[in-house]
């Protein structure tokens, strides 16, 4: 595991998307428990596009080193093209009701996994994002992509309950500065386009 595995994977956890603008919301709506359940229903989320991504590849990467190469810039590609629409994409807006009931445990955890599932540029990425890390020649594709995908899911969570945690703290603050998420936008879309950059040029 490298570290631009490590450095990639923290970008594309980190940055603005649908999950995360839904943990920060249901925590700027219910609190931190609500925001926490939210986050791990999200991450579930990502296991069935993780695990295609595993046993669809494996395979064609161990008898196709232009496959890998083809995969591998598809990835970096992807970086960038995240990156862009990232940097293009207009101010955030959260849906908050901060008078609402909280709704049901499992409702905040089938909420998530849903729309991870339904989302077919998770799927895409998954498979164009694993390959690109894993050695040139590597007799078992499986084994070397299974502790990326693993890790991936770790830094998954563990970035979504930050934002849940910070999003019951700074409630107030946040309500009043919709402004903020535009900020995060831009610099994460720029750390994609140069991620990808570099996947390219590795």
């Amino acid at each position: 595991m490298t570290l631009s595995f490590l450095l990639t994977s923290l970008a594309v956890v980190l940055t603005p998307g649908t999950g995360v603008l839904l943990t920060l919301s249901t925590g700027l709506a219910h609190g931190r428990r609500a925001g926490l359940l939210t986050a791990l229903g999200s991450t579930l989320g990502t296991i069935p596009h993780l695990a295609a991504a595993l046993t669809g590849l494996a395979a064609l990467l161990h008898r196709s080193p232009t496959a890998f190469a083809v995969l591998q810039y598809a990835g970096a590609a992807y970086l960038v093209y995240l990156g862009i629409t990232t940097l293009r994409t207009a101010r955030a807006k959260l849906s908050v009701d901060a008078a609402a009931a909280p709704p049901r445990g499992a409702r905040l955890l089938v909420s998530p996994i849903l729309l991870n599932l339904l989302n077919p540029k998770l799927t895409l990425f998954c498979f164009a994002f694993l390959p690109a890390f894993v050695p040139a020649g590597t007799d078992d594709p499986f084994a070397a992509m299974l502790p990326l995908a693993l890790a991936f899911m770790a830094l998954s969570f563990l970035a979504l309950a930050g934002y849940a945690f910070a999003a019951a703290g700074v409630r107030r603050h946040v309500l009043s500065r919709p402004a903020l998420l535009t900020g995060v936008n831009r610099v994460f879309g720029g750390s994609f386009v140069a991620l990808g950059a570099a996947l390219a040029l590795a």
